[in-house]
């Protein structure tokens, strides 16, 4: 005989109905996922440039929250350094980090964003070119042009680069003759047309070259990076000033496809990171830099400053650059019309306006300076 089973109330029945659907009610919590890129740059990883590619990855996965991450790869791990721009465009990598005159030999226009005396435009002042002065719409249809389907971000003015380093100061304009030298982008015209033979090596392999006797001169780009990378060790004669790389910056770059499929608020994050890694970038260099050059001395290294012959020589042969290569492609033409104007202008105010402030510093730290 088996035994009946308890019949449920009604109210037991209305109850557990209403659990059940309060349980299906409850919305499924979603889990944010991670959008990773991998960039790479172009600098050797002990060099502080490779450093500030990845202070700038750090800025976007600090505000990023999680929801993207960028990491950073040195020279070499993906492609060799000078093939950087096609990668991104191509999407072997998502993005990098380098500078514009790399890409020269796709169009001369290019070196345009850092080689040169930029009509006396400073680094920072050439920024302000690129981002209000019509710049950055010639770089877009420069790469259209050549079907690279990237989105580049300018950024981080750079101190202006030393002359070079040599086995033995150069005296005069003729001394850079039969020199086996290592410069990149337009200098290597402007060095060419002053007498030297150019090599345009990536960075990590300036100082190997060096050593083995297969280049007498190189310049790269700074105090840091020149100590970093090793100069000290195969050279004691550093030049400094010169204006064949005076105005120069970095470039981040985006493949445009994983850009634009990055929601607005990311997007806008990596805009913002870009202006904020600028700010920090050349505040950084300020410091190092200057720790650097004196370490640089402390190792035995003699600095001489470029005469100033030599640096009107460096003008006059960019005066026989423009005009040839402007003659040739229309794009070189169009930017350099554009850095014109905008310089003619905002050079007169700059001038006009800033003090000297070698005057206040030679007051302080000059020859016959107080003591405090």
């Amino acid at each position: 005989m088996s035994e009946k089973k308890p019949v449920p109330s009604r109210r037991n029945m209305l109850k557990g109905a209403a659990v059940a659907a309060g349980a299906m009610s409850v919305p499924m919590i979603a889990t944010a996922q991670t959008t990773s890129l991998r960039f790479q740059s172009t600098w050797p990883s002990k060099d502080i440039f490779h450093e500030y590619a990845t202070d700038f990855a750090k800025k976007v996965n600090d505000m990023a929250g999680g929801k993207l991450k960028i990491e950073v790869l040195p020279a070499g791990a993906v492609v060799p350094a000078f093939q950087l721009l096609e990668a991104v465009a191509k999407g072997t990598l998502d993005g990098g980090h380098g500078v514009v005159a790399y890409h020269y030999g796709k169009n001369s226009a290019l070196a345009l964003w850092g080689s040169g005396p930029a009509f006396g435009m400073d680094p920072n002042m050439l920024l302000a070119w690129h981002n209000y002065g019509g710049g950055k719409a010639l770089l877009e249809e420069i790469y259209k042009s050549l079907s690279l389907d990237v989105v580049s971000y300018l950024y981080g003015p750079m101190p202006t680069q030393p002359f070079g380093w040599f086995k033995k100061p150069i005296a005069k304009a003729d001394d850079l003759k039969g020199v086996k030298f290592r410069t990149v982008g337009l200098a290597v015209d402007m060095y060419t047309d002053m007498g030297a033979a150019v090599n345009p090596l990536p960075g990590g392999e300036i100082v190997p070259a060096l050593d083995r006797g297969l280049i007498d001169g190189a310049e790269f780009n700074n105090a840091s990076s020149d100590k970093l990378l090793g100069f000290p060790d195969v050279s004691k004669n550093c030049m400094l000033q010169s204006f064949h790389q005076s105005g120069e910056q970095f470039e981040i770059l985006f493949n445009k496809g994983k850009l634009a499929a990055l929601p607005t608020e990311l997007k806008a994050i990596i805009d913002y990171a870009v202006q904020a890694a600028s700010a920090d970038m050349s505040w950084k260099a300020i410091q190092r830099n200057s720790e650097d050059y004196i370490e640089l001395k402390k190792q035995g290294v003699k600095f001489y400053k470029t005469p100033d012959a030599i640096l009107r020589a460096q003008l006059a042969a960019w005066d026989k650059i423009m005009a040839k290569k402007g003659g040739e492609n229309p794009l070189f033409k169009k930017v350099l019309d554009s850095q014109r104007a905008f310089a003619q202008r905002a050079g007169q105010w700059q001038n006009d306006y800033t003090v000297d402030f070698k005057m206040a510093y030679n007051h302080y730290f000059g020859k016959g300076a107080k003591k405090s």
